[in-house]
């Protein structure tokens, strides 16, 4: 039994330890930065809708679709975990403890670019494949999480 699941944890996957140093760099910020802008409680309720919701697209769009593939495709390893778990959480709750009106835009610039560089990084270490699909679309898609999705989920919890 102790022997399958390290089997299933992938640990021998291509460009493995990018999502690993990607996943401890970035919980260890979230862990040391100044939080005067978000509260305990705020993060960590972010950093749980934000896991969920990742782990969900996972199970939907890129399962279903087969869009994309983490280490082996068919193994739920180690990679894939800390990837799901830890990078989008972390990243949004990062964005949201620097984010003031003043400096919206050169955030969602800047975590736009910065997600986008962990994208092709995953992809040049092996350990993603798009499968050609066209990979900038994703830009896109994190323009409008840091600019308009992550802002308005912060807003909705504060308001309770």
């Amino acid at each position: 039994m102790f022997s399958t699941a390290l089997e299933n944890l992938d640990l021998g996957a291509k460009g493995l330890w990018f999502p690993i140093i990607v996943s401890i760099a970035l919980f260890l910020t979230l862990c040391f930065i100044p939080k005067q802008k978000m509260n305990m409680a705020e993060i960590y309720i972010i950093f749980c809708i934000v896991a969920f919701v990742t782990w969900l697209s996972d199970g939907i769009v890129l399962r279903v679709f087969d869009l994309i593939d983490l280490g082996d495709p068919d193994k739920p390893g180690l990679g894939d975990i800390l990837s799901y778990t830890f990078i989008p959480p972390s990243m949004a709750c990062i964005f949201l403890c620097f984010l003031d009106s003043r400096n919206k835009w050169i955030l969602v610039v800047l975590f736009t670019a910065i997600s986008f560089l962990i994208e092709v990084g995953m992809e040049s270490t092996g350990y993603m494949d798009t499968k050609n699909w066209f990979k900038y679309a994703t830009l896109i898609f994190y323009l409008i999480t840091f600019a308009f999705l992550l802002p308005l989920q912060l807003k909705i919890i504060r308001q309770r």
